[in-house]
């Protein structure tokens, strides 16, 4: 039905109820027949209901109530005779006044009522009195208006997704358009009405047809009506009108979230008179935060700052604030685009976005709502709601990518490759959509992005590798017999190394547990670990870690006398700062700290002793590194006026918890510590000084970070030299892993 169409339906109905109205003749009340709901928003379809109110403004005595009452029964029959479906009620002024203040669904269904007959005074009194009394009770009755939208969404699920939509009830349907108006009356917060509008006049295009191809009134668009749904609507076939109608309601679900975490902010906040002056909070470079909302500082130059799009991006999702719409619209306009290969910048922000973890799917919404999605990834379209074929699947195949990435966040401390897993989680179905297996199709697509964002061979090779054969380990696991060697045979000669390996089997689980929780059963997952551990077994055991590699340095005279030399040399791609110093215990765990205090990232340290001075050479990622600056922190440090553990200690409420573990395969030399946690300043610092505390000596430190994870290797040795034994080498670790977690 076209909106023609449907306004002369709309004038019809309205011309039907003043004719039954004033064939009712002059009661001696103040009358006025209203329309409520749906109707009285223009959303009448053919097999609608009528939803109307007499209202009556009548005295407090019987006798008005009954003229009233008999009013009301005069009025209906002639409009049932018409054969018009109509829902009625009678009311006075302040009966519907009590009504709207007993229950939220009759409030917020009286925000807009549509003057039908009778006396207009009425009526405008009757709205004007609704919207003051919702204006004035809205910070009381928003929370528990939000807990009915959640349980209504909880229970009818997601019109984006849901394999039998439901265009009204279901989280981004009509209802939900509806509680958006409700929630602008307040002014306590505001939507785009154009988008919204849009969407929802739609929305009610659609139900037409869907009433029309039913012949009855329904909501539900059930999987054999999507053909005739899409000729209805003039599109190209069932594909297209799925398409077209989940992203009606993903729009809408959109605005709806987006509303609603504006409404929850401005309930935080305590009421404001006067002026209220922006705030920004700066979160990192040309990004800042104002009102729970990652916007851009007055001094970022998009033009200039291809990163800009990815670093606003990650902010926002790290935190799970919003990031604003206008922000990510301007960056998709106005950004550089990220030259190819994009940057190391760049890729560490977009794989901190992917392991955001719940934070990522508000962001990824408004980045693909704003077009700001195609200026990163191009290739989205490919699966841009896409419907599974699967109907294990809860999701459209973009979505259930983004659950992926979600679920695959909380399991990166099982890899040494975060980066790696996060971006073949966010490859993993990409060549869905075509007629070849989805999983050859996705190599070489998985393949050229990934070179795209700058990954190296190794890098690519395994995101590749992971899209490839991201099915093969839970094919394999519940169709072959584990105890046959040629089972783990499969595993061995298609992955080649114990780290392809390590990846699936956490990419395996995080696929299967974002396609629905009968994917990942205990069953399942049985049999997935039991059969990557005997693969496990099949490879050589540990990767081969960096020797300890130990210089000969001159000693400088000064050092000689008890002080300290610290020079930096400039490189290409950041600085090596090299330092001698008397030896002792505790040493690498304040120059760590001098570091992190300046915020300069360390990639790798070497230390090593020379007769009774200890040698140590620091590769950091800042190309230009003041030694004297260091060397003031180092001394405040020293001499007591400066204590770096508060400033440097771990943030509480970590969403994950940090990896310690021994590596005894990996030197003869000294006792290996590998570490894995989330990367920020002070890492090798709390490392260091846990050990230090044990009187453990730091003979080498390799760092890596990987998007939000470091993974750092530590070569330990007894101050007066030689492996730790067993218990020792536990001790280290289990003061460690406190000393990262905050217990130390």
């Amino acid at each position: 039905m076209t909106a023609d169409e449907r306004a002369r339906r709309t004038a019809e109905a309205d011309a039907l109820c003043a004719t039954a109205f004033t064939g009712v003749g002059g009661p001696d009340v103040g009358l006025a027949l209203v329309a409520v709901g749906g109707y009285g928003r223009g959303e009448l379809a053919p097999h609608s209901d009528l939803d109307l109110v007499l209202v009556g403004d009548v005295r407090d005595d019987g006798a008005s109530g009954a003229e009233l009452s008999r009013v009301g029964e005069q009025l209906w029959y002639p409009l049932w005779d018409s054969g018009a479906n109509v829902d009625h009620s009678v009311r006075t002024l302040p009966d519907m006044a009590a009504a709207a203040e007993a229950d939220l669904r009759v409030a917020s269904g009286l925000l807009d009522v549509r003057h039908v007959a009778g006396d207009p005074n009425l009526t405008l009194r009757l709205r004007t009195t609704m919207l003051a009394q919702w204006r004035r009770h809205a910070r009381e009755r928003l929370p528990d208006l939000h807990k009915l939208v959640r349980s209504r969404h909880d229970l009818i699920g997601e019109l984006a997704h849901e394999s039998v939509p439901d265009l009204k009830e279901a989280e981004g349907g009509l209802r939900d358009a509806n509680v958006l108006r409700s929630l602008v009356a307040t002014w306590l917060v505001d939507v785009p009405h154009g988008e919204l509008e849009r969407s929802r006049v739609a929305l009610l295009d659609v139900r037409d047809q869907l009433h029309a191809i039913a012949g009855r009134a329904t909501d539900r668009i059930a999987p054999e009506l999507w053909s005739e749904l899409g000729a209805a609507l003039g599109l190209e076939d069932a594909r297209a009108a799925q398409v077209h109608v989940r992203e009606l309601g993903r729009r809408i679900t959109h605005l709806s979230r987006l509303t609603w975490r504006r409404v929850d902010d401005a309930l935080a906040r305590p009421a404001h008179v006067g002026v209220r002056r922006p705030s920004l909070t700066p979160l990192a470079e040309g990004v800042a935060l104002a009102a729970n909302e990652v916007v851009l500082e007055r001094r970022a130059r998009p033009a200039e700052d291809p990163a800009l799009l990815l670093r606003a991006a990650a902010a926002a999702a790290e935190r799970d604030v919003v990031l604003a719409p206008p922000t990510a619209a301007r960056l998709a306009r106005e950004c550089a685009p990220l030259p190819d290969p994009w940057p190391a910048e760049a890729r560490q922000l977009l794989v901190r976005l992917l392991a955001s973890g719940r934070g990522l799917l508000g962001t990824w919404e408004t980045l693909e709502e704003t077009g700001a999605l195609a200026q990163i990834l191009p290739e989205w379209e490919r699966i841009r709601m896409l419907p599974h074929a699967s109907a294990i699947h809860r999701f459209t195949v973009d979505r259930h990518v983004v659950e992926t990435c979600i679920e695959a966040s909380g399991l990166i401390r099982q890899v040494a490759r975060p980066d790696v897993l996060m971006v073949a989680a966010l490859l993993h179905d990409i060549g869905k959509g075509s007629l070849t297996e989805h999983s050859v199709a996705g190599e070489p697509i998985a393949r050229s992005i990934a070179t795209r964002m700058g990954f190296d061979a190794a890098g690519v090779g395994l995101v590749g590798l992971l899209v490839r054969w991201h099915l093969l380990l839970a094919e394999t696991a519940t169709t072959r017999d584990p105890d046959d060697p040629a089972t783990v045979e499969v595993l061995v000669s298609r992955l080649g190394s114990a780290e392809a390996l390590e990846l699936l089997t956490v990419l395996t689980e995080a696929d299967a547990r974002a396609a629905s929780p009968k994917a990942w059963s205990s069953w399942r997952a049985g049999l997935v670990r039991d059969l990557a551990n005997r693969a496990r077994a099949a490879f050589t055991a540990g990767a081969t870690l960096p020797p300890v590699v130990s210089d000969d340095l001159p000693v400088p005279t000064d050092v000689r006398r008890g002080g300290l030399s610290l020079t930096a040399e400039s490189g290409a791609d950041g600085s090596r700062v090299t330092v001698v110093a008397p030896d002792r215990v505790g040493l690498l765990a304040d120059l760590a700290a001098v570091f992190a205090l300046q915020r300069v990232g360390i990639r790798a340290a070497r230390a090593w002793s020379q007769d009774q001075f200890a040698v140590s050479v620091w590769e950091v990622s800042d190309e230009q590194v003041d030694a004297a600056v260091l060397r003031q922190r180092y001394d405040a440090i020293q001499e007591g006026r400066l204590d770096p553990a508060p400033r440097l200690a771990p943030p509480a409420g970590q969403a994950l918890d940090p990896t310690v573990a021994v590596r005894p395969e990996a030197s003869a030399q000294a006792t290996v510590l590998e570490v894995r946690a989330s990367d920020r300043p002070g890492v090798v610092y709390l490392v260091c000084a846990a050990l230090a505390r044990l009187d453990i000596a730091v003979r080498s430190a390799h760092v890596d970070t990987l998007g939000p994870q470091a993974v750092d290797v530590f070569y330990l040795q007894e101050a007066a030299a030689g492996v730790l034994s067993d218990t020792r080498a536990a001790d280290a670790a289990h003061a460690v892993r406190d000393a990262l977690a905050g217990y130390g």
